[in-house]
């Protein structure tokens, strides 16, 4: 998955959502609301709510971050 891919603009996050931030060094999408980083596993975003991991406080920070403007 690419960061212009028009996929992004409708994948939401299935707890909340909301839009989640590609993270292509990764190969995961994150939700910074929820703290959760869901991967892409061969190209395909695995998007059920047991499939999200939640990241620690550190982790987050880190990784607003690298996505921040």
């Amino acid at each position: 998955m690419q960061p212009d891919d028009p996929l992004l603009r409708i994948l939401a996050c299935p707890l909340d959502k909301g839009p989640l931030t590609l993270l292509p060094s990764e190969d995961a999408l994150y939700n910074p609301r929820l703290h959760r980083r869901y991967p892409i596993v061969d190209g395909i975003p695995q998007l059920l709510p047991s499939s999200g991991v939640r990241v620690s406080d550190d982790e987050h920070a880190r990784l607003t971050r690298r996505i921040a403007p």
